[in-house]
């Protein structure tokens, strides 16, 4: 298999490229904040489709084509998206940046308090709760090493991808501005020519995205204290961004299903804590969450932490953060 580049050997390589570079990207809110970085140039790649989950995903002979076919992927890691791990070691490509074991990405651990019930109803974890300090703790050299030695080192992969991190990271807006920076300095490199205008974008969109972040934060102030329960934990990076903490969730980080002494639990504290907002997704089954609110006065609304009815394109990312708060802040008002 030929080597994946890592970033900077394709930002050293990449200068010869006459044609805008084809990129391809994992899911919408990566592809929403390339495309903001491309406009005007070119369009990414999307290989997860809108109402499609990351973490189970059949890929079809046409998205892996445009993976085959792309000089830069972009993606959140196989902590999310293992299926698209072992797709990108069978294919020859060019670079992959794995924004998750970028160090400019803010990193949060799994919270077990989230899954402190398997199916026998005894604690999953005996991991501390973690919160935003734990990333000050994570070893920010070891994602500048995996970054050096690229992508087919799959082994050290694994010592990255599975275990304690969350890699919902995209839902952090600061985050998404630093992304969007690195993304414009891959592309500048890649394709000189247009480096003027990735860089002006990547500056527009970490504006856009600033003041989008400031309307959530205004829609979410007056809600702090009201308890809700989200369908699963995708949500920690948004809530510790926006000081809004869910109660727990349904299922667990990867969206595997509860089983029955979770759903019992969480039934009962439905109905003894004054859950007032319980949030479906509109990648999974609603009845589970139909279940947990009968006989409560808990109300149901939809949270999507990868904006599938919103329209892809620039405007993508700066829409999921606003809609996501008016989503949640309808609710929790009541």
């Amino acid at each position: 298999m030929q080597k994946l580049l890592s970033l900077p050997f394709f930002l050293a390589a990449s200068t010869a490229l006459a044609d805008v570079p084809q990129v391809a990207t994992d899911i919408a809110p990566v592809h929403g904040l390339v495309s903001r970085v491309m406009q005007g140039v070119g369009t990414p790649e999307l290989i997860v489709p809108a109402g499609a989950t990351p973490h189970d995903f059949a890929l079809r002979p046409s998205q892996a084509r445009a993976l085959q076919n792309a000089d830069l992927v972009v993606w959140m890691g196989p902590a999310l998206a293992p299926w698209l791990d072992r797709t990108l070691d069978s294919l020859s490509l060019g670079a992959v940046i794995n924004l998750n074991t970028r160090p400019e990405t803010e990193i949060l651990d799994w919270r077990a308090s989230f899954d402190d019930e398997h199916e026998d109803g005894h604690p999953a974890h005996d991991d501390d709760e973690h919160d935003k300090d734990a990333h000050e703790a994570h070893d920010e050299e070891g994602h500048a090493e995996h970054e050096e030695h690229g992508h087919d080192d799959h082994d050290d992969h694994d010592d990255h991808d599975h275990g304690d991190t969350d890699p919902h990271s995209w839902l952090d807006p600061e985050n998404a501005q630093a992304w969007s920076l690195l993304i414009a300095e891959a592309l500048a490199a890649a394709d000189p020519d247009n480096a003027a205008t990735y860089q002006a974008n990547a500056a527009a969109a970490v504006e856009e995205i600033a003041a989008a972040t400031e309307a959530a934060e205004a829609l979410l102030a007056p809600h702090r204290d009201t308890p809700f329960l989200v369908f699963h934990d995708a949500y920690h990076y948004f809530e510790t961004r926006f000081d809004i903490h869910a109660a727990g969730s349904v299922s667990l980080g990867d969206a595997s299903a509860p089983g029955p002494a979770r759903v019992r639990a969480l039934q009962d504290r439905v109905a003894k804590e004054g859950i007032a907002c319980l949030f479906a997704e509109p990648q999974f089954d609603r009845g589970l969450i139909e279940t947990l609110a009968e006989g409560t006065t808990a109300r149901i609304a939809t949270l999507d932490p990868l904006g599938s009815g919103i329209e892809t394109g620039a405007g993508f990312y700066p829409a999921l953060i606003t809609t996501m708060a008016e989503d949640m802040a309808g609710c929790l008002k009541g």
